[in-house]
């Protein structure tokens, strides 16, 4: 019990960060981040739709595939992808609240959104799709999954501008290093357990 109690707060928290980020620092100038938030990002920018709701659409496939190769990162995983989804879009009124320049928003967002993201993944708890893709992938490769993430999250990002051909999304490769290197740190810090040993 206490476990799952846990790892809800991790999600509720987790979530909170990615909404935050999202939400006050990348929508504003229209850039994009990595996974599955990214993509759904770009179906907004491109048709107006509503991100949470392209993001727990777009997880589908992916979970009904971890159902399959593991049913603790499929549980967990789904309750991360609607809490993420639900989080985006309550907290929509934040677009616009905090009037800063590109550089610092870009700096902010990937901050909050790699926290959000690093610290659910340590949980092995996927926010997305993408993430859960990668946690399975980390899993059988022992990748770190922040790197493996990180590879992922650059080829949405240069796709995007492809689709876009907007350049200031240039700005969203620098959000995804910030998230990719936050997440990469916070998943290698040692656990409780390992410490002891």
């Amino acid at each position: 019990m206490a476990k799952m109690l846990k790892k809800l707060a991790v999600i509720g928290f987790g979530s909170t960060m990615i909404g935050i980020g999202v939400n006050s620092f990348i929508v504003p100038f229209h850039l994009i981040n990595g996974g599955m938030f990214g993509i759904s990002l770009v179906l907004n920018y491109l048709w107006g739709l509503k991100i949470g709701l392209m993001l727990i659409v777009l997880n589908l496939p992916v979970y009904l595939i971890a159902l399959k190769a593991d049913p603790s990162y499929f549980y967990y995983g789904v309750i991360g992808a609607i809490t993420s989804g639900f989080m985006l879009e309550v907290l929509i009124p934040l677009n616009g609240v905090f009037q800063l320049p590109i550089i610092s928003s870009v700096i902010l967002g990937g901050l909050c959104i790699g926290v959000g993201i690093g610290v659910m993944l340590r949980n092995q708890i996927s926010p997305g799709g993408m993430d859960l893709l990668a946690l399975l992938l980390a899993k059988w490769s022992k990748i770190n999954v922040g790197l493996i993430a990180f590879a992922m999250d650059t080829i949405l990002i240069l796709t995007a501008l492809f689709l876009l051909q907007e350049p200031r999304l240039l700005y969203s490769l620098l959000i995804i290093s910030i998230v990719g290197l936050l997440v990469t740190f916070i998943t290698s810090l040692p656990t409780v357990d390992e410490e002891r040993l």
